[in-house]
């Protein structure tokens, strides 16, 4: 109740005139379970330079034909959040000279969700009519009992609810530790995407970008305090936030040099244009999420954007990510460096089978056909990250998830 409070109060003292972006994001709120990792397999720490895959699920709740966006909207979100999180988006040439060597690329890229959490194939978009007008900063478009649409299992997916929101929102986010049922973003219908039906200024995506920065932990570049702290030692302190689009240098009574304020850091409250940038910092504070016993440690194990393991009831996950499934054959070492052994079990005939080797976004990047029974396979030629391994076809396929270190 004290959010929603607080949410309202907001929205209500907001002045008119020029739309200035406000982000309501959540606090923890204790009592409630929370997310962390808990699935079975491997729990393991992140590689060196391991681009990061999460799933996301797009809740599309809409009460009228325009809130209904395109697939092609959704997808321009997508790809404009892989491109700030890569530092590939075109605008980070803007950069002043003063902040360039603290810009990084998060190397943490999202894809649209393969496999549903029964195991079946998804296009990774749920379009539900809502009999909702708008939604309030209370959570009810995360809850099918208040006009809304459940979480999917947010140890294996991110969850974006793109609705209606009340007031001048765009948006919110939960942080790491939240109630599992309401983790995930909210962002307002009309600043999701950099195409059709989406608003100036925020038209370029950066109010994703901006929450799901959120719930991977980092706070507003402020520290939402005067002269307050983010956590995050190389984002220079500011008195505040920053509206519209200042002019650099932004200078105020608590900048340390004459380069002011990093206004352009996906953390204040810029226009979209205005905004382009991640530090180092924010870098490894996201990052640290994912390592050993981290909140989003369990997105290391994801496989929901492969479509390929769909399959027609739940998927028996622990025969993906074990080192001995019960299908007969085994793999080791896994994590892998070079030399990889894939044993048969139970007479299980291994001759004849293909195997094949795909990268996390679908791409073959190996095919072998196996000769005898006992294979050894050189995989030193790969980068590190995770990969999928196939053998043979059909109902005999054995798949498994390496980790190439």
């Amino acid at each position: 109740m004290r959010a929603f409070i607080i949410f309202l109060f907001l929205v209500s003292f907001i002045p008119s005139g020029k739309a200035q972006r406000l982000c309501t994001s959540e606090k923890v709120k204790p009592g409630s379970p929370v997310v962390k990792n808990s699935l079975g397999g491997i729990e393991r720490d992140t590689l060196a330079n391991e681009i990061i895959t999460i799933p996301v699920v797009i809740h599309l709740l809409y009460n009228s034909p325009s809130q209904n966006i395109s697939e092609a909207q959704v997808l321009s979100q997508l790809e404009a959040l892989n491109k700030d999180f890569s530092r590939l988006n075109t605008d980070a040439a803007s950069i002043p000279a003063a902040f360039r060597s603290k810009a990084a690329d998060i190397k943490i890229r999202f894809c649209l969700a393969k496999v549903d959490p029964n195991g079946r194939n998804t296009p990774g978009i749920i379009r539900k009519y809502t009999s909702k007008e708008y939604f309030l900063g209370d959570d009810g478009m995360k809850f099918n009992a208040s006009g809304g649409d459940n979480a999917w299992d947010p140890q294996r997916y991110l969850n974006i609810w793109v609705c209606n929101m009340f007031g001048r929102s765009l948006g919110y986010s939960t942080v790491p530790g939240s109630p599992a049922a309401k983790d995930g973003v909210v962002i307002n219908w009309d600043v999701f995407g950099t195409k059709g039906a989406v608003r100036a200024p925020f038209n370029k995506g950066r109010t994703t970008t901006h929450e799901v920065a959120h719930w991977l932990g980092l706070k507003h570049i402020w520290g939402d305090d005067v002269c307050g702290s983010d956590d995050v030692e190389d984002t220079p302190p500011q008195k505040s936030y920053n509206f519209y689009c200042p002019t650099f240098p932004k200078v105020s009574d608590c900048s340390i040099d004459a380069n002011g304020d990093m206004y352009m850091n996906f953390m204040d409250l810029t226009d979209d244009a205005c905004m382009y940038m991640f530090t180092n910092g924010q870098k490894n504070k996201m990052r640290s999420l994912f390592a050993i016993d981290g909140y989003r440690n369990s997105f290391l194990n994801s496989f929901q954007c492969d479509s390929t393991l769909a399959t027609g009831g739940p998927l028996p996950v622990d025969s993906i990510i074990s080192e001995v499934p019960s299908y007969s054959v085994s793999i080791y070492p896994n994590p892998v460096i070079g030399q990889l052994n894939i044993i048969p079990h139970n007479n299980f005939n291994l001759v004849g089978e293909s195997c094949l080797i795909f990268n996390m976004h679908g791409k073959k990047v190996f095919e072998q056909k196996l000769s005898s029974q006992k294979i050894q396979i050189d995989l030193s030629f790969l980068n590190q990250g995770i990969y999928f391994l196939k053998i043979g076809n059909g109902a005999g396929k054995k798949t498994f998830k390496i980790i190439k270190n």
